[in-house]
């Protein structure tokens, strides 16, 4: 019996799977064993690979058959922690159905698209359980904390993963219910933390205020100094590697049926600051980035007390397109920061783990020829099952954020990837209220069920 796709994402929402934090070990095995429960009943052989965290999910069905056409599957099981929860007008860990929406913590990220591709290869099987399509799936826990130990399974896994033709995923955004995105470009990731250290305590600002350096002071000069008065990054180096988009990116860029005013009010800001030559729409996916995520340091309580603070701190990571290095970001903005870093206090920089930026140009665009491989009919599938699902043709886009296991995906294993967006902006991701659109869900399986089938043809 096929699958019924919110029963699904209900199934899967119940079960609080938060990487991030220990206290929700019995959410995270739970969703495992959920989802490798669903796999099993479609036919999959299915094994929980340990890691030195969150276990992944590997199943396989078709792998004594070397003749069919091999795809990756690719999801997560884990989310984002569900706080503040007094935000939520539901329990996040409870699915509500309102009006055209489904909610709950993961309802798009990552656990609708999930049931989505299920439901369709539910649906498929049902119609013909011997499909001649060998699919690989690989469910891991541990995106939403920047998946440290994937590197480390492809590695592990590489032989029997490589032979795979392909990789597919929905782990992707598209602009709107109406409106079908295939992603051509994911940005990097390059993060790390500044911290300063000047007295061994924190001080009386009277007492001892003007005759040391104030760790927020000399942050906030190390910070400052990143950027240029125009937006762009003063790094030196920064941008040497940057490729610009091709026209024809443009143009696909140019169907988006939002408005620089629509997106300016979605927003809530009086005006845009984007690099120089671009609008806010190819900012956010051109163009690399540096952002301060968060700052601290000293009293933050109701309130005066006058401390100079000991310590500060600030968080930054890096956003990076296509042909830009991780490291070498991390290892030029470090070098930078401690040029500038003043004297009376010590720098010291936490640079965490990154990942590369990843970018796939269509068969039949920018220059690439259709070849009847698996890849390229993959495309070609979804190009043409589109515009009679959606009522219009897929646009193009580069996404402005990052998986960064798509980029070591390539890296490792030499393979290319169709990511297929199934939320929108709409969609309150990694925020309360998460929710997926019923209208996607349906849509969404449907392209599946057309990509699954035709694939085996």
């Amino acid at each position: 019996m096929a699958f019924d796709p919110l029963q699904l994402i209900s199934e899967f929402v119940s079960h609080p799977s938060v990487s991030t934090d220990p206290q929700y070990a019995e959410g995270m095995k739970g969703a495992r064993e959920s989802v490798a429960a669903k796999l099993e009943a479609l036919g999959f052989t299915v094994e929980t690979v340990d890691t030195p965290l969150h276990p992944i999910i590997l199943a396989e069905r078709g792998a004594d058959h070397d003749d069919w056409p091999h795809i990756l599957v690719y999801g997560h099981y884990d989310v984002q922690p569900a706080d503040p929860f007094n935000l939520w007008t539901t329990p996040p860990f409870e699915t509500e159905v309102r009006g055209d929406r489904i909610y709950g913590r993961g309802a798009a990220d990552n656990k609708g698209p999930i049931a989505v591709q299920l439901t369709a290869l539910s649906r498929v099987l049902e119609r013909n359980p011997d499909l001649p399509l060998r699919i690989t799936w690989m469910i891991e826990g541990e995106e939403e904390i920047g998946s440290p130990s994937f590197a480390g399974f492809l590695e592990n896994y590489k032989e029997r993963l490589s032979k795979a033709d392909m990789v597919i995923l929905s782990d992707t955004g598209c602009p709107s219910p109406d409106t079908m995105a295939i992603t051509l470009a994911l940005r990097g990731l390059a993060p790390m933390q500044i911290n300063v250290t000047g007295p061994k305590q924190d001080l009386h600002s009277g007492i001892h205020g003007g005759c040391i350096l104030n760790p927020l002071q000399a942050l906030m000069e190390i910070c400052a100094s990143l950027h240029n008065p125009d937006g762009t990054i003063n790094v030196p180096g920064f941008y040497d590697d940057v490729v610009m988009p091709q026209d024809w990116e443009r143009d696909e860029l140019a169907k988006l049926p939002t408005s620089e005013e629509d997106y300016r009010k979605f927003l809530g800001v009086d005006e845009f600051h984007c690099p120089p030559g671009l609008n806010c729409f190819e900012g956010t996916r051109f163009a690399p980035t540096l952002e301060f995520n968060g700052i601290g340091g000293g009293y933050q309580g109701e309130g005066e007390k006058t401390v100079i603070p000991s310590k500060a701190f600030a968080k930054i990571t890096c956003r990076l397109v296509a042909n830009q290095d991780a490291d070498k970001i991390q290892k030029l903005l470090a070098d930078t920061i401690m040029e500038r870093a003043p004297k009376g206090v010590k720098v010291e920089l936490d640079i965490h783990s990154g990942g590369p930026a990843y970018q796939v140009i269509p068969p039949g665009k920018g220059g690439t020829a259709r070849d009847g491989s698996t890849k390229s009919r993959a495309f070609e599938i979804a190009e043409k099952a589109i515009p009679d699902i959606w009522g219009q043709a897929p646009v193009y886009l580069r996404e402005g954020g990052s998986v960064p296991i798509i980029g070591d995906i390539k890296e490792t294993l030499g393979l290319d990837s169709l990511m297929l967006g199934l939320f929108t902006k709409e969609d309150n991701l990694h925020a309360p209220d998460e929710s997926m659109h019923c209208k996607i869900i349906e849509r969404g399986a449907a392209l599946y069920e057309r990509l699954f089938e035709d694939l085996a043809k």
